[in-house]
C-alpha cells in the first residue's frame, strides 16, 4: 500500500494493490513448484494422466515433494477462505469466488487424505497460471494512471497481460481440464481401480470446479464484447463495482442507516464500503 501511495495512484487502487501483488507472488510461485513436479521430476502424469491411478492402494505414502505443494496450497486456501470474506475487495462474483475456495480446500484435504494425491497435482497446474496473468493484468491496470498521468506502457502491459489470460484460461482451464483430469477421475479411474472410494464425491467437485470456469470464462467475454463494441476504452476488471453501483450501494447504506458521513477512497470489503484511513 505505501509503494501504491508513492506511486500516487486512486486511493480505490492503492486499497486493492495489495491483494493482486501478494497472490501475484504466491501464485508465480506455487505454479513453478507444480510446473517443476510435473515436468523435471519422474511424475508422468501430466502427458499420461492415466497413470495417476496405476498401483493406487488406500493409506499409500504421498511423496514428500507433493506433500509440501499440498500443505501450501491448503494454507493459501484456508487464509483465503477468510481473506475473502474480511480483506479483500467484494466484487460480483466474491459469492461465487468463497464457494470456490471452500471446493478447492475440501479438494486438497479429501484428495490427499484418500491418496489421490496425483490427480491433485495436475489439478492445481492447470489452474495457477491464470491467476498469474490475472494479478499481472489488474496490477498494470493499477498502474496505467499514476499522479494524474496516464502511462502507455502500463496500458500495453495490461492489455497482453488480459490477452494471455484469456488464452490460457480456455486452454488450460476448458480444454486441458476435462481431457486430462474429467476423463482420468470419470473413466480410467474405474479402469485401474473399479471400486474406487469415494467416486461420485470427488467427481462432483470436479464437475463444480469446472462450471465456475465457466461462469468466469463468461466475464472474459463480456470483457471483449465491452472492448470490441467501443463500450469500454481499455482492460479493466467487469467484476468490480462501477462506480456508479457504488455510489448507490453508499447511499442505500446511509439510507438504512442515517449516517451521513463520508469521505474519499471508499473501499467495499464483504458487501461493505469501508473507508480507507
Amino acid at each position: 500500500m505505501p509503494f501504491g501511495q508513492w506511486c500516487r495512484l486512486h486511493p480505490k487502487d492503492v486499497a486493492k494493490m495489495p491483494e493482486s501483488a501478494w497472490k501475484l507472488v504466491f501464485y508465480t510461485m506455487s505454479w513453478s513448484y507444480s510446473t517443476y513436479l510435473l515436468f523435471f521430476c519422474d511424475y508422468g502424469f501430466f502427458h499420461n494422466p492415466s497413470s495417476v491411478f496405476y498401483n493406487w492402494k488406500s493409506g499409500m505414502q504421498v511423496p514428500m515433494d507433493i506433500t509440501i505443494g499440498y500443505l501450501i496450497q491448503g494454507s493459501f486456501y484456508g487464509h483465503s477462505i477468510y481473506a475473502t470474506m474480511y480483506m479483500d475487495a467484494w466484487r460480483k462474483d466474491s459469492a461465487v469466488m468463497l464457494l470456490h475456495h471452500f471446493i478447492t480446500l475440501a479438494l486438497i484435504g479429501f484428495s490427499y487424505a484418500f491418496r489421490y494425491h496425483n490427480i491433485g497435482l495436475v489439478v492445481l497446474f492447470l489452474h495457477d497460471l491464470n491467476d498469474i496473468l490475472l494479478e499481472f493484468t489488474k496490477l498494470n491496470v493499477y498502474l496505467k494512471i499514476r499522479g494524474g498521468k496516464f502511462y502507455l506502457i502500463n496500458d500495453v502491459l495490461s492489455s497482453v497481460g488480459f490477452l494471455g489470460f484469456g488464452v490460457t484460461w480456455f486452454w488450460f482451464r476448458l480444454y486441458w481440464f476435462p481431457l486430462k483430469v474429467l476423463h482420468a477421475t470419470f473413466i480410467t479411474s474405474l479402469q485401474s481401480v473399479p471400486n474406487i472410494p469415494f467416486y461420485f464425491f470427488f467427481n462432483a467437485l470436479l464437475f463444480a470446479l469446472l462450471l465456475m470456469n465457466i461462469y468466469w470464462f463468461l466475464f472474459i467475454l463480456q470483457m471483449v464484447v465491452r472492448v470490441l463494441t467501443g463500450q469500454m476504452t481499455g482492460i479493466n476488471d467487469v467484476r468490480e463495482y462501477e462506480e456508479t453501483e457504488t455510489q448507490e450501494s453508499v447511499k442505500a447504506e446511509r439510507h438504512d442507516s442515517g449516517n451521513q458521513h463520508s469521505g474519499e477512497g471508499n473501499h467495499t470489503h464483504n458487501g461493505i464500503n469501508k473507508k480507507h484511513q
